[in-house]
């Protein structure tokens, strides 16, 4: 089998007119054969030339038979729990993006359906599993506390009790971790993050080898209407053509800045993907084939946040990741402000806690960046 950026370059074929770049198609309707039947296209949100090019892309870097891209991450996500039923019952990983914590809060209980957070899916037993479990949803490594999970071991668990593994496989991308080949059912993204990675259009993907589950996510794009763009579905598709290269970078800026961090005498500790411990560092290297671009840290207790965010002049203080700008939020009250303080305090979200999405930038200037800010601090 081909290479990840060769499949991601060369995912099309039979392009319109030879094109080695495939055309926009805007058209919001399409002419329909009069003497009956139906075209291969008949309305922007059932089906798009356009969009169709991007999921077979996205298909081609998952190993997914199936791939369908929305409007945004949240739509993704909102498409994979909209299949549950009232008297249904998730088990979802804590913490967990809260947008998806949303979901599970807020969105969920108007249907009748039942979420049990687990705050370590490594421990999760028959015992959490009853007949009303559906879907076990969980993000490896988790936003933003970098916790890693045994896919495998999720998977033969909820397989047992006929339950079905979602994972979010936002952090890493099917450039660094392959969730479908280690027996998950289901994957989302937010294609905003790394695999648009521009910082400059939103969207989500579902990926899928679920024949049936594939039907049903058609039809989530049919009635809900949260389908990507044609003009964000050709941004996606030559976006991904980079993320190989642009999460190389990445990751080698990430790892010379999280070695820098853990020498200041300022930060208390530094949380990357298997530094929890020695099991969830095996468990990563397992199942993934690099750590990322995202890390997070804290400051020892005295020293000022605000006045460290405040010095910053490279690194941006705003939510969101992956593209090539590296950027900083306070996921205790911006991405996971949505939280209880019990299920806050439950995730180990304190509010010293510092996100960091890096970008491609010159390393050198960026820890110029943080020491200057941990000088301020």
């Amino acid at each position: 089998m081909a290479g990840f950026t060769t499949r991601t370059i060369h995912a099309l074929h039979d392009v319109a007119l030879g094109a080695v770049v495939p055309p926009i198609h805007t058209a919001s309707t399409f002419l329909q054969p009069t003497e009956g039947g139906e075209g291969p296209f008949e309305y922007q949100r059932g089906s798009n030339p356009t969009r169709t090019d991007a999921e077979t892309t996205l298909a081609a870097l998952e190993g997914a038979r199936h791939s369908f891209a929305f409007a945004t991450g949240m739509a993704a996500t909102g498409a994979v729990l909209g299949t549950l039923h009232a008297g249904d019952s998730v088990i979802m990983g804590l913490p967990v993006y809260g947008g998806n914590y949303r979901w599970a809060t807020i969105e969920l209980p108007k249907r009748g359906i039942t979420t049990h957070f687990h705050d370590d899916l490594n421990r999760l037993s028959d015992e959490d599993f009853d007949e009303s479990t559906r879907i076990v949803f969980l993000e490896t490594p988790s936003n933003p506390t970098l916790r890693v999970t045994d896919i495998r071991r999720v998977v033969e668990l909820a397989h047992r009790h006929g339950a079905m593994v979602v994972v979010d496989n936002t952090f890493l991308t099917p450039y660094l971790q392959r969730p479908l080949e280690l027996g998950a059912d289901v994957t989302v993204q937010s294609a905003t993050k790394y695999l648009g990675g521009h910082g400059d259009l939103l969207g989500g993907v579902v990926s899928t080898n679920d024949d049936e589950m594939a039907q049903q996510l058609h039809l989530a794009q049919m009635v809900s209407g949260g389908v990507l763009s044609p003009i964000d579905s050709y941004r996606l598709i030559q976006s991904v053509k980079t993320l190989g290269i642009r999460l190389d970078r990445q990751q080698e800026n990430a790892h010379r800045i999280v070695e820098f961090l853990r020498g200041r005498d300022e930060v208390a500790r530094v949380l990357v993907p298997g530094s929890f411990d020695e099991e969830e560092a095996r468990i990563q290297e397992a199942q993934a084939d690099g750590l990322g671009g995202l890390f997070s840290f804290e400051l020892l207790p005295g020293k000022d946040v605000r006045a460290f965010l405040g010095r910053l002049e490279i690194f941006g203080f705003a939510v969101s990741l992956g593209g090539i700008e590296s950027l900083i939020c306070l996921p205790a009250s911006m991405t996971h402000g949505a939280y209880s303080p019990e299920d806050r305090e439950l995730a180990h979200l304190s509010e010293n806690l510092l996100r960091v999405a890096v970008g491609i930038e010159d390393v050198e200037d960026l820890i110029a960046d943080l020491a200057q800010a941990l000088d301020a601090a």
